[in-house]
């Protein structure tokens, strides 16, 4: 083990092109933002180290016992967010690297590849969202001021980005990718001239000292390591990567499982789920942690906590052989959340979809739980427990593994025939996590936001009549477009009034659910004039009033206030009428043992 002699950037992206270089299994995925990449070749520009780099001399007989794969040259968080696996043949040792990835994995992306990231807005599920971005220097200006000490203007652009930004009368944006095929330092000239810039004496500095720090300066100092003992490896990986960006423990996990697994990648049949979980519906944003938890709890692993001794050779074999079946029981509860009326703007705790995939393995249930008439009943007591659990504050938080644990144990005892909420609710109440609000919580309920995670859970709920299949928009009752003052003083409100009633505009008494293309005709009509156009004035009319708990509706913005007050009265007492018996346990759990009790 030592310091090896110190090496050009060149040199190294060369042997990761040609393979010589690669990354372990205990390897995390890329995890660098844009800024990241970015002030790295800052600090190449400016003449600053980019730090040591620690390695692992692999010998054959080692290289059998792991999985390899390659650094990313292309990425994409759409659909190449993953290293490539690789193939290391046996017969040679390979050097792996422990400590430095996400630095090399930007430098091979900058001066030979790509990154597309989602565009603000764009919708997770949309490949246009992703469009692909090269990196580009400013060689006309320095970079404008910032709050991250950035002096040189390095850029991820579009072509659609590179294109209009040509048009900047100062601006002159050189692909960085040219730098690295500029084998000698006379090939700047060239690159020069073909610019226009030949002359241009900063132009030359700027591109000369560029060209220095891929080529000629000796920045790469690698550290080896020798030793092929796996457990001092790893001791040492998890020590030099506890800084930076937080490494996950569940990807040295996942490793192990990687090195455990003989039939199949673990690494790849996890993400590959991950991925297509978070394709369903309007889309989620489930992580590797809560999948590689579920697999976990519904291989029916004892201790499932996220520990080395559990990922043993046993455990691990258990997990490879019961993986299709708890990948088909994943994937249904996430459609089953997504039938809910949840996705990854409102799903506020990912790990119910833990509890929701070991009762659908338990059961042995397929796709057609979803839809049968036999099930509806089940269905819409598993869907009432989950959204109410997601809407009591910390049920999901501190503790999680204990209630994971003891949840499964009541499915195993009494989950066989049924969703048993009542033994479910019991259980929580017992471990200090009751579904019963207290005042101050239904207070808390009533003030949650337009936007808040929880506030769809908390509509969905309070109005079981909403088909979550169909998608459904959060919408104001009373438009946000027509909150503004000059209309609101218009109206003759006071500016006190104003204050008060902009304050009340994005709360919950202001909001229901509204199917998408109902809330789009909708717009902002004020909703007394809406609701008599769509619904006319008798029966329809009332009908909807009585979906939402309205009361009645206001046909001008004077009458807001009143109409606000009036309808946080109604959904408070429908609040304490869905989650609170009189006697304070869980109306869900008082219904069924009032039913018990007639049995």
């Amino acid at each position: 083990m030592g310091y090896q002699p110190p090496t050009t950037i060149v040199e190294t992206l060369r042997r990761i092109q040609s393979g010589e270089l690669i990354l372990p299994a205990i390897q995390r995925e890329y995890v660098w933002r844009p800024s990241q990449v970015v002030a790295l070749f800052d600090s190449l520009m400016r003449g600053y180290p980019i730090g040591g780099f620690l390695s692992w001399k692999v010998e054959p007989e080692t290289v059998r016992q792991f999985r390899f794969y390659g650094f990313l040259k292309d990425y994409s968080e759409f659909d190449a967010r993953h290293c490539p696996s690789l193939d290391v043949p046996p017969s040679r040792p390979v050097t792996a690297v422990l400590d430095g990835q996400q630095r090399l994995t930007s430098l091979n992306i900058g001066l030979r590849g790509t990154y597309a990231h989602r565009v603000s807005g764009g919708w997770r599920n949309n490949p246009q969202a992703y469009p692909t971005r090269r990196l580009y220097l400013n060689l006309g200006a320095f970079a404008p001021e910032n709050e991250a000490g950035l002096i040189y203007d390095f850029r991820l652009l579009t072509e659609k980005q590179h294109a209009a930004a040509r048009d900047e009368s100062d601006a002159v944006w050189f692909p960085v990718s040219e730098i690295f095929e500029a084998r000698e330092s006379f090939d700047v000239w060239g690159i020069a001239a073909g610019l226009g810039l030949g002359d241009d004496a900063e132009v030359r500095r700027m591109l000369s000292r560029l060209w220095d720090a891929v080529h000629n300066r000796p920045l790469v100092h690698f550290y080896e390591e020798t030793d092929q003992d796996v457990e001092r490896v790893l001791d040492i990986f998890i020590r030099v990567n506890s800084g930076g960006t937080v490494l996950s423990y569940s990807d040295l996990l996942l490793s192990i499982a990687t090195a455990q697994w003989k039939e199949r990648d673990a690494r790849e049949a996890i993400h590959g789920l991950v991925d297509n979980l978070n394709r369903t519906g309007a889309g989620f944003d489930f992580s590797q942690d809560v999948v590689l938890k579920a697999g976990l709890v519904l291989a029916r692993v004892g201790d499932f906590a996220f520990r080395v001794k559990n990922f043993n050779a046993e455990n691990m074999a258990l997990l490879q052989r019961e993986w299709d079946a708890i990948g088909e029981s994943l994937v249904l509860a996430a459609e089953l959340l997504s039938d809910f009326g949840l996705s990854d703007a409102t799903l506020s705790a990912d790990s119910v979809l833990i509890p929701v995939a070991y009762y659908v393995h338990t059961r042995g249930l397929t796709e057609a739980y979803r839809t049968r008439g036999a099930d509806a009943a089940d269905r819409a007591s598993l869907r009432s427990w989950v959204l109410r659990s997601l809407v009591m504050p910390g049920v999901w938080g501190s503790g999680l593994d204990t209630l994971v644990r003891d949840l499964r144990d009541v499915l195993n005892r009494e989950g066989s025939e049924g969703f048993p909420a009542r033994a479910i609710e019991a259980r929580m109440a017992a471990l200090g996590k009751p579904l019963v609000l207290s005042d101050e919580q239904v207070e808390d309920i009533l003030d949650l936001g337009y936007g808040r995670s929880r506030t769809f859970a908390v509509l969905a709920m309070l109005f079981p009549h909403v088909d979550t299949r169909n998608v459904h928009h959060v919408d104001h009752v009373f438009p946000r477009s027509l909150f503004h003052r000059s209309r609101l003083r218009d109206a003759g409100l006071s500016e006190e009034e104003i204050d008060d009633v902009q304050g009340k505009r994005d709360l919950l008494p202001n909001l229901q659910l509204l199917e998408g293309p109902t809330n789009i005709e909708k717009s902002n009509q004020l909703p007394a004039a809406w609701a008599a156009d769509r619904y006319g004035s008798g029966e329809a009319y009332e009908r909807y009033l009585d979906r939402h708990d309205l009361g009645w509706l206001p046909s001008s913005a004077a009458e807001f206030a009143r109409f606000f007050d009036e309808r946080r009265e109604r959904l408070a007492r429908r609040i304490r009428a869905v989650l609170v018996s009189q006697d304070g346990e869980s109306v869900e759990v008082a219904a069924q043992a009032r039913a018990q009790g007639g049995a």
